[in-house]
């Protein structure tokens, strides 16, 4: 089969490999209908990630077709529609039964990680009854790809850690994926300001048609300066760090209001200064963490309804055979005016 692999630093391959087969009970085959590019994955090919080894299938985030099921398998049969999560979970060990299942004792982020992802034509998913989930009939498959991974991440790690209020005062730093999601779902609680911070013209616009009240675009303002202008001089209630570089860190950390909570969602591959001599007085709350996905269910049902339209997420939509370019258009998004992308197969 082909699949997108990891080659090291700055490296990558669209080339012929085995494909999966089931290789534990628990185990399915699943057929990739619909994958997608994560800045995760971006992150692994600038080195980010170090645990990611050579020929590693990229991805964790997809829909498809069940082709085959471990003999375990009690919840799908061959021919299913199914969302991938991007977390594995066993369901059983002590972490899961607390719902931490990113930190799963069988699982976790394994996927495009320490085993092979999405990014390819077969994908085996381990503790496949746990780890994937029905697609609901009539469903808009390319939509429900956002359900894998940045809806849920930004609704838990920087939402709901962020604890968002009605009234709140919300900035979120980076109008990526991940920080759209945010704004989308942070939303549910009513902010009174959902402040979007970016130097992309583009994003910024469509910030601003997701619900953001105001937009700083760093490339002509002081973001800084601009937030305490917006908020009378206060800071913000939440920060959502949505970027994963020390400088949108310090910018969260630079805003906060006393009693306020900084809620790190990005990816870092650099250490970052913690003003901590600064922070402890202000009874400022610093989240950080690896989504679970335990809210896939409940946002699943709000897609479905309508309450959040995930698909407006998506800007290019490409053959998964294309994967090569569609690399290029996401790695070059502010040129490219790419948000999500969509391959298909």
């Amino acid at each position: 089969m082909k699949a997108l692999t990891y080659q090291g630093p700055g490296e990558k391959s669209w080339s012929d490999i085995p494909k999966p087969v089931i290789d534990k009970p628990t185990d399915a085959i699943v057929r990739i209908l619909h994958t997608t590019i994560c800045g995760t994955d971006l992150h692994i090919l600038k080195g980010d990630v170090p645990e990611v080894t050579r020929g590693t299938v990229l991805g964790h985030e997809g829909v498809g077709v069940v082709e085959a099921v471990g003999p375990a398998i009690r919840n799908f049969k061959p021919g299913d529609h199914v969302l991938i999560s991007c977390i594995t979970s066993c369901g059983s060990c002590a972490n899961c039964r607390r719902q931490m299942y990113s930190h799963c004792a069988d699982g976790g982020w394994i996927l495009g990680h320490t085993i092979d992802g999405t990014q390819a034509e077969y994908v085996r998913i381990p503790h496949a009854d746990n780890s994937l989930y029905p697609v609901p009939a009539g469903a808009d498959e390319e939509a429900l790809v956002m359900l894998s991974d940045i809806l849920p991440t930004g609704f838990e790690i920087g939402v709901l850690a962020g604890k968002v209020k009605p009234g709140d005062s919300v900035v979120i730093v980076g109008a990526g994926p991940v920080g759209m999601a945010a704004l989308l779902t942070a939303q549910f609680y009513s902010p009174a300001q959902l402040i979007m911070v970016d130097g992309d013209t583009n994003r910024l616009e469509v910030a601003q048609r997701f619900g953001a009240t105001h937009v700083i675009d760093i490339n002509t303002q002081n973001a800084v300066e601009r937030i305490f202008e917006i908020t009378h001089g206060v800071g913000v209630d939440v920060a959502i760090e949505a970027v994963g570089i020390p400088a949108s860190f310090d910018t969260c950390q630079s805003v906060i209001a006393p009693g306020g909570s900084i809620a790190n969602v990005g990816v870092h591959g650099k250490s970052v200064e913690l003003h901590l001599e600064k922070l402890w007085i202000q009874n400022v709350t610093i989240s950080t963490g690896l989504v679970n996905t335990n809210t896939t269910p409940m946002l699943m049902k709000t897609v479905a309804s309508g309450k959040i339209d995930a698909g407006k997420l998506i800007t290019h939509r490409f053959a998964l055979s294309e994967i090569l370019q569609a690399y290029e258009v996401f790695g070059n998004a502010a040129k490219e005016k790419a948000m999500k992308v969509i391959l298909s197969q």
